[in-house]
């Protein structure tokens, strides 16, 4: 899952990527095609660096409001006495430097979708006016008396437990229950083994694209780093470790050991040992493992693998059958067949 942020409306060029086949994520696709046309408010739960405004982003931008703004806030980026008004508005004159009418943002979100993440950060003066909003569908800008209505789509989201924060009294019962109607969970990249390299292949042909680099190549000792690593920092840190590695590995277009953060090579070393000190043992073990990356890179399809590494398809072939490759990652059985 990956990608996007916004406060204007991007129409047709919102296109929101969420990859992932493993059955955890394939719940949350689930829920968001449910929850698009829908006005239900929506609670979204996970690490930092899952995705969760992706995840808002997705319900918008697919549903019946995707012609109005998705306009997004982080509540505990902001102190409260600036979030107040960024969220509500204000009257001119209702404080110092308040020269003229403003409306906050969630008026704004009119016509479209408001998300309010780290909604845990919030205090309880903020959560009463918040409740109010969900409650009533009004606001009332700082120094006016009057309401205004709101016609907007409510999400939010914390990586905190909302339920701890409940019962220690740092977060309103009321308000809790009027957030979470539904929840989205969202699974932390560890449990999603069966997504990291898909993501990983996304973000590397993305990225290359970008810097000009289309055709970027990971070691296999990268490769099975990347993929061991528990990644604490979720999707986010995957996404910025591979741009890290596309930028450092310069115009050779290979990325090495040395080229990874400290958190994945924390002695800057160039890696293990090889396997084998025989020169043609070490040979073959980098070819079965190289072959292997590439295969899995193209789901397979060999005629694109070949292409890309420079090959025939026969000699793409010949190499498979040699090294007794059959599928991606295997390094034993028959010959390959024909795509």
């Amino acid at each position: 899952m990956s990608e996007v942020n916004d406060g204007g409306n991007g129409g047709a060029g919102r296109d929101i990527v969420l990859l992932g086949r493993s059955a955890s994520f394939a719940r949350v696709r689930e829920l968001i095609d449910r929850l698009k046309d829908l006005d239900t408010p929506v609670f979204i739960s996970g690490e930092s660096g899952t995705g969760k405004e992706v995840i808002a982003q997705a319900i918008h931008f697919r549903g019946a409001r995707a012609g109005g703004r998705f306009v997004a806030v982080n509540g505990g980026a902001i102190p409260d006495n600036l979030l107040e008004s960024e969220l509500f508005g204000y009257a001119k004159g209702a404080f110092t430097g308040a020269l003229r009418d403003k409306p906050g943002l969630i008026e704004e979100a009119g016509g479209g979708t408001f998300f309010l993440d780290e909604v845990g950060d919030l205090g309880f003066p903020l959560q009463a006016k918040l409740l109010r909003v969900l409650q009533e569908r009004e606001i009332r800008r700082i120094g006016e008396t009057r309401t205004r209505p709101v016609d907007v789509r409510f999400i939010s989201a914390t990586n905190k437990d909302l339920e701890r924060e409940v019962s220690s009294g740092r977060f309103r019962e009321d308000l809790y229950y009027r957030l979470r109607i539904v929840t989205i969970d969202v699974p932390p990249l560890r449990e999603r083994p069966d997504d990291l390299e898909l993501l990983l292949h996304h973000f590397i042909a993305r990225y290359g694209e970008k810097i000009g680099r289309p055709r970027v190549y990971f070691t296999p000792r990268v490769m099975e780093t990347l993929l061991a690593y528990a990644w604490p920092g979720n999707v986010r840190e995957l996404q910025n470790e591979v741009q890290r590695c596309l930028i450092l590995c310069g115009n050779e277009g290979i990325v090495r050991v040395e080229h990874l953060s400290p958190r994945l090579n924390p002695g800057r070393s160039p890696g293990p040992a090889p396997e084998s000190f025989n020169f043609f043992e070490a040979k073959a073990d980098f070819v079965r493992r190289f072959l292997g990356q590439a295969l899995r890179r193209h789901e397979n399809n060999k005629a694109r693998t070949a292409e890309e590494i420079g090959l025939s398809r026969q000699a793409l072939f010949k190499l498979l059958k040699k090294h007794r490759i059959t599928a991606p990652g295997a390094a034993e059985g028959n010959s390959p067949g024909a795509d």
